[in-house]
């Protein structure tokens, strides 16, 4: 039998999407286990998402990941949904099997161990998320899940989306849920064990940018987190930073992600120290 040429195909769906560095830990942990597997990084406006997921069986590909703003919008074109992605109302990976296409959600589980990695604990604290898009929602269900005692939602009025997750949460789980109406410089309750930044604020590009967040109410004995991975030392983790506070970057949630999320793709477990080095020589932080 000849050489074959051809490379199994996954990838990423998202509108921005040059700044998202998946692609790194990606190639590393493929070249790693020395797998033909290509990720390919592509730009899907939110028209042409039905489109793009139909041709995921017309290319055989083994599957993609989603990102924003597709998480939630993406459900409607799946023939099966894990159970808890249904609850979060939103998946962000999608592996192709006997030609139909189905959805689990990968996020919340990934920072759950970002969490655990730092020492941070879960159970009775009280959680903040800042946004309440698809990430937030993966993670505030597996925070209620994991046993965490209340979750507070801020996010802009105009969208609603703050009040259905809260809502969510409070039917779906065992957690306490409070929505919080974001439209002034946020103070952050003294309550709060957990701050977590779900939003888009800070991401390449707009590195200069940062929450509108009141940061001298943010003390020494939080935990404040950041899902940006693109920088990934963002100026939100700064401003915790000099107030005294814990600060989790993005890149632990990247990766211990996309190690639940390779595995459906590939049926093998990724070295979680390739993907963090790749990580790290792209970012310069070594």
């Amino acid at each position: 039998m000849g050489n074959c040429y051809r490379e199994e195909l996954v990838g990423v769906f998202g509108c921005p999407i040059d700044e998202n560095p998946t692609v790194v830990v990606a190639q590393a942990a493929f070249e790693d286990l020395g797998i033909p597997y290509r990720y390919l990084t592509i730009l899907v406006h939110p028209e042409d998402l039905g489109t793009a997921m139909s041709a995921l069986k017309a290319l055989n590909m083994k599957g993609i990941h989603l990102t924003i703003p597709h998480k939630v919008e993406v459900l409607k074109y799946l023939d099966h949904v894990a159970e808890d992605a249904q609850i979060m109302g939103a998946v962000n990976t999608v592996y192709v099997k006997d030609g139909e296409l189905y959805g689990e959600n990968t996020d919340g589980k990934g920072f759950l161990t970002s969490l655990k990695e730092e020492g941070v604990s879960i159970e009775g604290k009280t959680a903040m998320l800042l946004g309440a898009g698809g990430a937030s929602r993966a993670i505030a269900v597996e925070l209620a899940n994991a046993g965490a005692k209340k979750l507070l939602i801020a996010n802009r009025p105009a969208s609603g989306r703050g009040e259905v997750l809260t809502a969510l949460v409070r039917e779906k789980t065992k957690a306490e849920a409070e929505y919080i109406c974001w439209d002034h410089k946020l103070s952050i309750p003294q309550e709060v064990d957990i701050l977590v930044n779900t939003t888009n604020i800070g991401l390449y590009p707009d590195t200069d940018q940062k929450p509108d967040v009141d940061y001298n109410t943010i003390f020494p004995r939080m935990a404040v987190c950041d899902v940006i991975p693109n920088h990934p030392h963002t100026l939100f983790l700064k401003e915790a930073e000099k107030r005294g506070a814990k600060s989790i970057d993005g890149l632990g949630m990247l990766v211990n992600q996309a190690i639940i999320s390779f595995r459906f793709w590939t049926g093998r477990t990724c070295s979680a120290e390739v993907m963090r080095k790749a990580l790290s020589r792209e970012y310069g932080i070594e």
